[in-house]
Parts: structure tokens; sequence; C-alpha cells
């Protein structure tokens, strides 16, 4: 079901790009962006430059994320790249404006729902995973940054009406997938198991954040459980509830906003 969700979200944005953005030179945030930029000023494909763009992209996050988040990344961008290829380019309507606003929130939920349920969406999210652990900085600020050249690739290439209009595009876009996935960057996340060993061990393994385990009991059994506390970002929540729901289907697991993180956010 998981997968379905994935590939439905992808022919979404598939068809953001093909029927809105793609129509007027108007780029997409990521890896997508670019190969619509390589499209557009070249005889190549859109969905093969995708895919071509983005196979290097998932061998790093192989290495580097886990086979989970990679198996999950390759399912979004063979999809995209599929629907981009087969759906044709045609205005819905001939009105830039309403193309921007319109393919950034239709590519936005589609987006959304690839985030959600699967923890990437390919391309650039992968570089800023990378990044972000090891730098200690978000995730989102490192994606503004990169589509911020992305931006200013687009007004040199074509013109810088082309490039606002961009921008405004990856503007609505992310805010779609806030709304859609989750507006807050870092979230802690509190598992009560009494699997806590077991998850423990794989999240060690596979997520680059550190964990605080506490001991308790449950007030009406009185069983033993365990008690885990990490800071993740919001992409990295999907593949941890995955890893806890694989051990425990009964864990609790409480997830808030965290205002700010003063200390090592890093797993040392």
């Amino acid at each position: 079901m998981k997968n379905l969700i994935v590939i439905v979200g992808s022919l979404i944005v598939a068809f953001a790009f093909n029927f809105f953005l793609v129509p007027y030179g108007i780029l997409s945030s990521g890896i997508s962006g670019v190969a619509i930029l390589i499209g557009l000023i070249t005889p190549f494909d859109i969905g093969l430059m995708n895919l071509l763009l983005n196979l290097p992209l998932i061998i790093l996050g192989y290495y580097k994320l886990g086979k989970v988040i990679t198996i999950n990344t390759l399912i979004c961008v063979v999809s995209v790249s599929v629907f981009l290829y087969l759906l044709p380019v045609i205005p819905v309507t001939d009105n830039i404006l309403l193309s921007t606003i319109f393919g950034g929130i239709i590519g936005g939920i589609g987006i959304g729902l690839i985030l959600k349920y699967s923890g990437t969406s390919g391309g650039l999210d992968i570089i800023a995973i990378i990044l972000s652990r090891t730098s200690n900085v978000s995730v989102g600020l490192l994606l503004t940054a990169m589509n911020g050249i992305i931006v200013l690739i687009s007004g040199a290439a074509f013109n810088w009406n082309i490039a606002l209009y961009t921008l405004l595009s990856i503007y609505i876009t992310g805010k779609m997938i806030d709304n859609i996935h989750t507006n807050h960057i870092k979230l802690t996340m509190q598992i009560v198991t009494s699997k806590g060993e077991i998850i423990r061990d794989e999240l060690l393994k596979t997520v680059y954040r550190g964990i605080t385990i506490t001991e308790g009991y449950g007030g009406y059994t009185k069983e033993k459980k365990d008690i885990l506390m990490t800071v993740v970002t919001r992409y990295e929540m999907p593949q941890i509830k995955k890893i806890v729901r694989t051990h425990d289907e009964t864990a609790f697991i409480n997830i808030f906003e965290t205002i700010e993180v003063d200390g090592t956010f890093a797993k040392n």
C-alpha cells in the first residue's frame, strides 16, 4: 500500500511538471529542476535525465543512508521518470502565473505524499540529509541554498522573469510539502517499547542521531518498558517509525516539535 501511494504521488508530480511547469520553462526544486533545465535546452528527454542524474545519488544514499531509504528513493525516482516520459507536455492554461501557482501546489501535494510514505524523493534530499548529519545544518536550510542555485541558473539560462516564477513555484511547493508532511524541521521522538535494545541497535546503525534510554513501566500492566528519546529531522521520522514498527507493533511513539537544540544534535 505504501509503495502504491508513492507511485500515485510520483504521477501527481509528473502531471504538475508536464502540464504546468515545463511548458513555460519553469523549473522545479531539486534534481528534477536540473533535469527540466537540461531537457529544455537540449534534445534529451526530461524523464530520462531525471533518472540518470539521480542514479549516482541513489548509489551514494545506499552507502550513507542505508538500504531501506535507498529502495524507497529508487521506487520514487523510477516512477517519476517513467511518468515524465509517458505524459505529454501540454499546457493546461495560457496564463504563466496560474501555471506557476497550480504547478507548485500540485507538485507539492505529490512530493508531500512521497515524503510522508517514503522518507525522501531522491536527488538533493539525499545530499541534504547526508550533509545535515555531518554538519548539524538543517535539511531545510541546505535545500533552500541548493534550490537558490537552481533559480540563479534559471535566470542565467532563460530570463529573470522565468527565474522569479521558478522561485515562486519552489516556495509554493515547499509550503504544500510542509502542510502534508510536517512543518517542523526538527522533531523529538519518544518511543516506549519492550524491545528497546533491538530497536536501539538498529537505530544506531541507520540513523546518525544520539539516543537517550531510560527505564519505565506500564502504569496499568506494570510491565518493564524502555523509553528511547531522540531528536531527528522530519526526513528521518518515517524511517525511524518503520524500524520501530518492524520490531514492536505495539510500541507507543510520541512525536513533538523541537524549537531549539542546544548541544550535540548528531551522534558522536
